[in-house]
């Protein structure tokens, strides 16, 4: 039996293998065998199915843009209820597909597969599915593909927990002048209404020798804006051998030459280090852009919610960071309707909400997800009560992004040119520095460069502006 140095390397050789089978498919079918990966979730979600697709290319697979493939596989998320049924309405489709194509393989991977119901119900009622894995062992798709075809039969691997970490495989990134780099996986924090800690299983931290390996190959390639990924970046290094910061390893990727921007996402307000806004406050290419998930301003539902600080904890720590680092901006996360939200907690909400000022916010109506300690609390609130506190939370981040928006006009700003404007021809999109989007003339060349823009106009959410010299 072979021996292999390491997982990577084992991975490599099962490519090689599914090369054989793909090339020999391909001549039998008369054209190259295509495959679509479709993503379902959060940027951790984006940057495995970029791992899956740099994989599948590898074995000679071919990407399209349809669910019209020869292989076709779902990365899911399960943090919202409509995303399971987002994934269950894809699949009632693509069992039509099948039928017509015999050939067709289907893979299901992700967060809703670590969950044991779900498995039971694809076992029981989607029976044409081929191959179901889960977030623990994304990088044995060649392996679990080979298994399949050669037993003709549906595999499922699904992983309870793992301390294992492979990255050097094949990656196909989504664009050529930015990228995800993983720095830590799992979550530890365990709060009351999420299912992450479950799917995506304990705090392991990559070597920081392999996050700047990493980089410095993705900027020789490129790149010039890398976003640092983990459930809880502030807990980074706590796993490693020599324990490392979070605030100490942005310190180490600043120093990579020819990047030129650093994000993060995502620290936890309970335990982001005064270290670490001074490194932000002191930083050339950290970007000063804050996200600072909040989910309530009510302390007595951020107890239940198990989040660890108060909102006047909340307030404390986004005034600090307002003061280090001037004109900073800030976005977050807010459920609403959590069990037992009254109206009280809901303006508390509110509250914090005008004193922060926030630029953006990621708004989501509580989802009882089962097996959180959240989805057996009584006084789930009711549906109407939500809906109306969902609109007038809306209303009120619209006034707060719109008066920070203000004090932009008329600036000159960094801009990393990203697309197209899809609306306006000899338009083109650009994000800045706040995570916010303009538009403003230019062409298709200049995408991934960074260009000085000024801005000329505020449309609440994103600005309007012209390129200007120097």
């Amino acid at each position: 039996m072979q021996e292999f140095k390491n997982e990577s390397e084992r991975q490599y050789d099962y490519m090689e293998q599914m090369k054989l089978w793909v090339s020999k498919k391909s001549k039998e079918k008369g054209s190259p065998l295509t495959c679509h990966v479709t993503t379902f979730g959060c940027q951790m979600n984006e940057k495995d199915s970029e791992k899956l697709l740099g994989i599948l290319e590898t074995m000679g697979y071919q990407e399209v843009d349809t669910e019209e493939a020869d292989l076709l596989l779902y990365n899911t998320c399960t943090v919202r209820e409509n995303a399971n049924t987002k994934l269950y309405g894809h699949l009632g489709q693509v069992k039509k597909m099948k039928e017509k194509n015999p050939q067709m393989i289907i893979g299901l991977c992700g967060c809703m597969m670590q969950e044991p119901h779900v498995i039971e119900k694809i076992r029981a009622s989607y029976r044409f599915v081929d191959l179901i894995f889960g977030t623990h062992n994304i990088f044995k798709l060649a392996e679990l593909l080979k298994a399949r075809v050669d037993s003709g039969s549906m595999i499922v691997d699904i992983w309870k927990d793992t301390s294992h970490i492979v990255e050097d495989l094949p990656s196909d990134r989504k664009f050529s002048f930015k990228c995800g780099v993983n720095i830590m996986y799992g979550c530890n924090n365990f709060c009351s209404y999420c299912i992450v800690p479950y799917v995506r299983g304990r705090e392991r931290s990559r070597k920081p020798e392999d996050i700047i390996k990493e980089i410095k190959q993705v900027v020789s390639e490129g790149v010039k804006e890398v976003m640092l990924l983990g459930q809880n970046v502030n807990s980074y290094g706590k796993t490693l051998e020599n324990p490392m910061t979070f605030a100490q390893l942005l310190k180490e990727v600043e120093k990579i030459e020819g990047l030129e921007r650093i994000r993060f996402m995502t620290p936890h307000p309970k335990d982001l280090s005064d270290e670490l806004i001074q490194v932000m406050a002191e930083s050339k290419k950290v970007c000063s852009h804050m996200h600072l998930p909040m989910q309530s301003g009510s302390s007595r539902l951020l107890k239940e919610m198990n989040r660890h600080y108060t909102k006047e904890q909340y307030l404390a720590l986004a005034q600090k960071i307002k003061d280090q680092i001037p004109g900073v901006s800030f976005t977050t996360d807010i459920i609403v309707g959590f069990p037992g939200e009254t109206e009280e907690d809901f303006e508390d909400t509110l509250d914090v909400v005008r004193k922060v000022g926030f630029d953006s916010a990621y708004t989501y109506v509580y989802s009882k997800r089962t097996g959180t300690p959240a989805a057996s609390m009584e006084n789930q609130v009711d549906k109407d009560v939500i809906k109306k506190r969902f609109d007038r939370l809306l209303a009120l981040l619209k006034e707060t992004s719109a008066k920070n928006c203000k004090k932009k006009v008329g600036a000159t700003e960094k801009v990393l040119i990203e697309e197209m404007n899809s609306h306006e021809e000899g338009m083109v999109t650009g994000r800045l520095e706040n995570n916010l989007l303009v538009h403003f003339k230019g062409c298709r060349e200049q995408i991934g460069s960074m260009v000085n823009v000024k801005i000329t106009e505020e449309k609440g959410f994103y600005y309007m502006g012209e390129q200007v010299n120097g």
